[in-house]
């Protein structure tokens, strides 16, 4: 057995420590602890709950004591566009605001009044999300000036938990260009842009590549979990460590990222900020070694989990899956990108509401939601691809599917006959996998992301889906 590796995936639902080693050439991976995550409604407000994750971080470290499994190193991915201000004695300035809290609304004409929308993309190349750090920062300017007014530092929350695990700041480069402030041709944070918003320049960190050593754990966590090791960054936004571990063959590219979000596109070595890029909102982000993922982001899973909470989480997601393969006949559709279904007070009533507002026939049972839900993500995936196509000028005869989403043959195969191509499922852990698959490399056991990539295909099984004639 080689030296062990730690990847802390932090999705925006749960959380998972995952340790990773290499046997005769393949990559072998084990779950060894896994945790709940989620924004919490205080005083009307959704915020993170920082401390928790710590706690939760910490916890699964203590796992690999007690296995006498030690990691050579860790490194954590999260989601993007979230993050903290802190002070000068690297304490929280305020609340941790989540993604999907309502203060960001109208915060986006305030940013226009600075600068135009379209010039903004073109500068930036990020898609309009109102939740995108650059809405949150605007709100924190108008809304709790204190609050940014005593911030020293800005750390996006994977950055902050490497904060926590080792008492040194550092800012990595893929989950900073989320925020629509990073300049893709400097690669760095665009100070010109930051100050024109108001925002104040100093708060933010030169960013750094995926690959960088952060520090040792510090004496105190060192202590707490048992061990010491290196902390690296790796390509933090969880969508890029995803987009790492995709098994493509040759140039074929074409992705969907699938879990709480769907995000779907293709890897670019230059920014597309056109107008047709613009008004289809695909979105630039970026990736390991440069790489830009083109991509669009879909409601996605969101839309079924929230409908399972909704029902007491009585049935699992096969079960949901099967109960819409049973009422497949059912007609209606939503539009899955639509703004109503990113945070409604009920997931149910809105999809209800949204078919009967179109005059369509109303979902009734568990079943026709289901069927809803994934009817409408698939043919949102088929007129992606039709864009992508258009934007880019190229085909494709594949799509690759990774991330937990892909685990849901019945939605697979919906995909695959929307979009007309063959459909290559997995892995299902694409994030952890790219997580570590940045500390492998830096450790030289693998040489770089092409061979990574090679290893990922000989080391998971892919399933096929073809489609079918309907």
């Amino acid at each position: 057995m080689g030296e062990f590796y730690l990847a802390v995936d932090i999705g925006a639902s749960s959380g998972r420590h995952m340790l990773f080693t290499i046997e005769d050439g393949k990559i072998l991976m084990d779950e060894i602890y896994r945790f709940e995550n989620g924004m919490k409604s205080v005083d009307g407000k959704l915020l993170w709950d920082t401390k928790s994750l710590f706690e939760e971080i910490k916890n699964g470290m203590k796992k690999c004591s007690e296995m006498g499994r030690i990691p050579v190193s860790m490194s954590i991915d999260t989601w993007g566009v979230d993050y903290v201000l802190l002070d000068e004695d690297g304490n929280l300035t305020g609340d941790t605001f989540g993604y999907r809290d309502h203060r960001t609304n109208g915060m986006d004409a305030e940013v226009y009044k600075v600068i135009p929308e379209d010039e903004l993309y073109k500068r930036i190349g990020i898609q309009k999300a109102i939740f995108n750090t650059i809405y949150q920062l605007t709100a924190d300017r108008i809304q709790r000036p204190e609050a940014l007014a005593n911030a020293k530092t800005l750390l996006m929350i994977p950055d902050y938990l490497n904060f926590l695990l080792t008492g040194n700041k550092a800012s990595e480069y893929t989950n900073a260009t989320t925020t629509g402030l990073v300049n893709p041709a400097t690669k760095q944070w665009d100070y010109e842009l930051i100050e024109m918003l108001g925002f104040p320049k100093e708060i933010f960190l030169e960013l750094k590549l995926p690959g960088n050593e952060v520090g040792q754990l510090s004496n105190q966590v060192t202590e707490e979990v048992g061990f010491s090791c290196k902390v690296l960054q790796c390509a933090s936004h969880d969508t890029a460590s995803a987009v790492m571990s995709m098994p493509h063959l040759g140039d074929e590219g074409l992705y969907i990222s699938s879990g709480t979000w769907s995000l779907m596109g293709v890897e670019n070595k230059n920014v597309l900020s056109r107008d047709c890029d613009r008004q289809g909102n695909f979105t630039n982000e970026g990736g390991y070694d440069y790489r830009y993922r083109y991509l669009k982001n879909i409601m996605g899973l969101w839309m079924i989990q929230q409908v399972r909470h909704e029902a007491n989480d009585a049935l699992s997601f096969a079960e949901y899956a099967e109960l819409a393969s049973r009422a497949k006949s059912f007609p209606s559709l939503v539009d899955a990108n639509d703004e109503r279904f990113l945070s409604p007070r009920n997931m149910t009533e809105e999809i209800k509401k949204a078919c009967e507002e179109s005059r369509q026939q109303v979902p009734g049972t568990s079943g026709e939601l289901a069927a809803v839900i994934y009817k409408s993500l698939a043919k949102c995936y088929g007129n992606t691809i039709t864009e992508i196509r258009s934007n880019t000028g190229r085909d494709y005869e594949a799509l690759h599917i990774i991330g937990g989403g892909c685990k849901n043959a019945y939605l697979n195969q919906l995909t695959a006959d929307a979009t007309g191509l063959v459909v290559l499922a997995g892995p299902s852990e694409a994030t952890a996998i790219g997580n570590a698959m940045v500390q492998m490399i830096e450790a030289g056991e693998l040489a770089d992301l092409v061979s990574a990539r090679e290893c990922v295909r000989e080391s998971f099984n892919i399933e096929i889906f073809n489609p079918q004639n309907n």
